[in-house]
């Protein structure tokens, strides 16, 4: 009587396992591209320190310029640093969410993969006793 609920039970397990497998592959997929969006904030951060040091090097009376769709438009030297000061912040605090969002990502992951070798085990010890 056990062997003929053994392969239920084996198929049963087969399925959590698939489903399980699909869960892990769908955090990894999360976590490439919180990879990708980190890479992007890193690259605008850097940008924006670069600007800022340039308009640091500008006297106070230097004109500044903002593109703002196809029109240069004249912007206080003042304004403009405090607005690339607020961008870098912002992106940094984005980044830091990011980082946030990463820890746990990867801690679903490793839960998610030890969960399925624990699987795997029990599938095997089942499949021995048959």
């Amino acid at each position: 009587m056990a062997s003929s609920s053994t392969p239920a039970a084996v198929r049963e397990m087969h399925k959590d396992l698939e489903v399980q497998a699909n869960a892990l592959s769908k955090i990894q997929k999360d976590i490439a591209k919180n990879h990708q969006v980190r890479k992007q904030y890193t690259i605008q951060v850097g940008e924006n320190e670069l600007v800022l040091k340039e308009l640091e090097l500008l006297n106070d009376g230097a004109n500044v310029y903002k593109l703002i769709g196809p029109v240069l438009v004249k912007q206080d030297l003042a304004e403009a640093k405090a607005n690339v000061k607020k961008r870098i912040e912002y992106i940094s605090a984005e980044l830091k969410r990011m980082d946030r969002a990463l820890k746990d990502l990867e801690d679903k992951q490793n839960s998610k993969k030890e969960s399925i070798f624990k699987l795997q085990q029990r599938m095997q010890a089942v499949q021995a006793k048959a």
